[in-house]
């Protein structure tokens, strides 16, 4: 019958550490679902609201959601929600005032029944079939300003050419301006809220004229030097003044090329020799470095670094400059660790100039008087180039045009729920793609950014989140594992909050429900599955349905998708039965890529897919295997392809692999690199299959080869196992067969192994 949890060994089922009164009600509760009077998710959303509380032993909570579910049949209602919205909950939604106000067509008129999950699905519907009525309504519910309005939103191609239909034809914008003017900010709300690592409740405010003055200042520098269209990187953490540099960029009619703070020399050499990158924004701090290591030994060991600089985020040390240098970059603009305000002593390479230098202009005269315009473009100008692992070891670059922050703006608004005056956070960086997300997603719905400039791992992010008033936090599973390990949400508080959301990788049901248990009356997890390709997500919930932990509830608006068989069935969203699958596209769809930089695009995403069976379009590759449960369900399963997420981070086993062979290549004869979800669900842990030129030193060859990953790939990779072997398996045609090598992983005990 039931897949959850049975229930704990509670001595006489007393529910100890409850008054007498809430035993009662809970026995009546229990009762009542076993008669069938009451509902079991009723009953459930009554505890959370009455009886449950984020002091109490998450044993009890687990054992009360078994007991009340002990009857629910997973096989035919779905999985049993942890999160069940109440009308308050749903009537303060975006979507709901939308759903009031839409006309929509003929179907969305005759088939709405009133109730918010039924009218849902119906309105996801219409979102596909319909996109011309559906996207016109939610630009104008948005309030995007353009400067010459489209002439339609979609012109279609024929169904064999997915890259030729044209998304808004006709609109001129600057997508960065649209951000930063949104006319249903609220005048009183800032722009961005943010707090020092340290010092997380001494939170600062930046006013949405202050940031736009900012971003203007930047892009009238930017403009100054460069002309529109150049190519132009961000590597620093996530801070101030690294949102005001990628809009000051995407203001000139630059393209901001994403590179992630933690990557090596190597990778950022190779995303800037990709796009052609003629400048890179970074951080420096020239300060000795035992101002920053408090305790002996905690001084990494990056050669080099300790004469250059550093920048400390969480303890580790991010030497961004001399990687920059070590990269060979062009002009690099280097900003002050310490904040915009702090000079900065460090001695800069030949042709690189200060953060300060480049505001004051190329001929030293301060631009910020110097009236500026923001460059209009064509709708389809790239605006941001970002980078996600391919199966071949070069990433792909993906250009984001100005199209592409409309579906991260309804993503947010239709989801997470991000209204005007919401304050969202969301510990990421601009390097990947839920960096530019979290600025569009917040401004483009007149919300508020938060920003805590540190690690989010310990108490002091926590204590940020409750000081800034943040109601959408945004998360990686990795995140809650650590703060489950060292129990720092103990009152926690965060009053304000309305949602948690999570993307990145997989996350584990327990753990899920144990962070919705941390907040009084319980908060929502909103799973959020797709890709730098897409510019948001396929999969994800929303607060008028309820929720199950680590699992989607719904497709995302204007998402169709089909699950392919093994013998190459289609099973639509739309009436589909419980399967397992390759997730594939139905295009189009607003917001996905039509070209790649270093890449044929319709080879990539196209070329050997079938056309979809109701629609006769051909389907879009993407590359994840995903569960359709009942109830309109879904849980992803991980990758079809030699691809995984390590701690949010996608990466293909061919870079690794490559790595550890070239760095190693005296040691070893082979090597393969495969990701394992955790046991009990969660984040994949990467283990590496080795083929040693030598038997007997598989603990140093394990120290050689994490050393090798995290100097020349990414510090943030652990290698969690190392599994020697004789040979690798490989097909007639000698391709490493990883998936024979993960089923082993799955079924030989670890001193097997």
């Amino acid at each position: 019958m039931s897949s959850s949890p049975a229930p704990l060994a509670l001595p006489g089922m007393e529910w100890p550490g409850l008054l007498d009164a809430e035993r009662q009600l809970v026995q009546q509760l229990l009762d009542g679902v076993k008669a069938g009077t009451v509902r079991a998710p009723q009953a459930w959303q009554q505890l959370v609201r009455d009886v449950l509380r984020p002091e109490q032993p998450f044993q009890l909570h687990q054992a009360l959601h078994a007991a009340v579910f002990a009857g629910w049949d997973e096989r035919v209602l779905g999985p049993a929600p942890i999160w069940v919205p109440t009308a308050a909950d749903v009537a303060g939604t975006n979507v709901q005032a939308f759903m009031d106000r839409f006309e929509g067509d003929f179907a969305w008129r005759a088939q709405r029944t009133g109730q918010p999950a039924a009218d849902w699905r119906l309105l996801q519907r219409v979102s596909c079939a319909n996109p011309e009525g559906f996207w016109s309504a939610v630009l104008r519910e948005l309030g995007v300003r353009f400067a010459a309005p489209p002439t339609r939103i979609l012109r279609e191609a024929a169904p064999d050419d997915p890259d030729g239909c044209v998304w808004l034809p006709g609109a001129r914008l600057n997508i960065a301006e649209a951000a930063l003017s949104c006319p249903r900010a609220p005048p009183e709300a800032p722009a961005i809220l943010w707090a020092a690592e340290g010092r997380p409740r001494d939170v600062q405010a930046v006013g949405r004229e202050e940031l736009q003055r900012r971003c203007y200042h930047v892009a009238s520098c930017v403009a100054a030097r460069f002309r529109p269209g150049t190519a132009i990187a961000i590597n620093m953490p996530m801070t101030v003044e690294a949102v005001v540099a990628y809009l000051g960029i995407v203001l000139a009619g630059c393209s901001v090329v994403s590179i992630a703070d933690s990557f090596a020399a190597s990778e950022i050499a190779a995303r800037l020799r990709i796009s052609r990158a003629q400048a890179v924004f970074t951080q420096a701090r020239s300060e000795i470095l035992g101002v920053y290591f408090k305790m002996p030994g905690m001084l990494p060991a990056v050669g080099g670094m300790a004469s250059r600089d550093v920048v400390l985020r969480g303890g580790k040390a991010l030497p961004l400059y001399a990687r920059v240098q070590d990269a060979a970059a062009p002009l690099a603009v280097v900003l002050p660790a310490d904040g915009a305000q702090a000079p900065l002593r460090l001695p800069l390479r030949g042709g690189d100039v200060t953060w300060e230098a480049f505001l004051a202009g190329p001929g030293g005269a301060p631009r910020e008087l110097v009236a500026f315009s923001p460059h209009v473009a064509n709708a389809h100008e790239a605006t941001n180039i970002l980078f996600s692992s391919g199966t071949t070891g070069e990433p792909k670059a993906i250009p984001w045009s100005h199209v592409t922050p409309l579906r991260c703006a309804a993503d947010g608004w239709a989801h997470q729920d991000v209204r005007p005056g919401s304050v969202v956070a969301w510990p990421t960086n601009l390097g990947w793609m839920m960096g530019p997300w979290l600025v569009y997603a917040a401004l483009l719905n007149g919300g508020t950014i938060a920003l805590y400039q540190g690690a989010p791992l310990g108490r002091d992010f926590v204590e940020f989140v409750e000081s800034a008033g943040v109601e959408v936090l945004g998360l990686v599973p990795s995140i809650v594992k650590a703060w489950r390990a060292v129990g720092c949400l103990a009152n926690a508080g965060w009053r304000r909050l309305r949602c948690f959301s999570s993307t990145g990788e997989a996350s584990a049901p327990e753990d899920y429900h144990w962070l919705s248990s941390r907040v009084l009356g319980y908060r929502p997890v909103i799973e959020y599955c797709g890709g730098t390709e897409i510019g948001g997500g396929y999969l994800t919930g929303t607060l008028l349905q309820p929720q199950a932990p680590s699992a989607f509830s719904t497709p995302t608006l204007g998402a169709s998708l089909v699950l392919l068989g093994p013998e190459g069935g289609q099973s639509p969203h739309e009436g589909g039965t419980p399967c397992i699958g390759e997730l594939a596209l139905v295009p189009p769809m607003l917001g996905t890529s039509q070209r790649l930089l270093n890449r044929d695009h319709f080879k990539t995403y196209y070329a050997g897919m079938a056309s979809c069976a109701a629609t006769g379009r051909r389907l879009r590759r993407h590359g994840d295997e995903v569960a359709r449960l009942a109830g309109g369900y879904y849980r992803a399963l991980g990758r079809c392809d030699d691809t995984m997420n390590l701690g949010g981070i996608k990466v293909s086993s061919v870079e690794l692999e490559r790595v550890v062979l070239e760095r190693l290549g005296e040691q070893l004869l082979d090597a393969a690199a495969v990701g394992v979800p955790t046991p009990g669900g969660g984040p994949e842990l990467l283990h590496l299959f080795v083929v040693p030129r030598e038997a007997g030193r598989d603990a140093a060859l394990l120290a050689a080869c994490q050393a090798a990953i995290r100097v020349h790939l990414n510090p943030l990779f652990k290698v969690e196992r190392l599994v020697v072997v004789a040979a690798l398996p490989r097909t007639a045609s000698n391709k490493v067969m990883r998936r024979v090598l993960r089923d082993q992983l799955a079924v030989a005990p670890r001193s097997k192994m």
